[in-house]
């Protein structure tokens, strides 16, 4: 889709799938935005918020590169 100039939002709570297809990530925690990104790598390897960070660290991650 980005090469054809469009965009796509998807709700998820797959992170890994996140991980792999997303540029851009907003962490939303009982309908706050706890962090938003537009690096999703950067995200995923190094949250800055504590909640973030909590979230994260339930998941397994490999480095995927795009």
């Amino acid at each position: 889709l980005a090469e054809q100039g469009m965009t796509m939002l998807v709700v998820t709570h797959e992170m890994r799938f996140a991980q792999a297809v997303a540029d851009r990530v907003i962490l939303i925690d009982q309908g706050h935005i706890v962090e938003e990104s537009s690096d999703a790598q950067e995200f995923f390897s190094a949250p800055k918020t504590e909640r973030a960070q909590e979230f994260l660290r339930t998941f397994e991650f490999e480095r995927v590169h795009k």
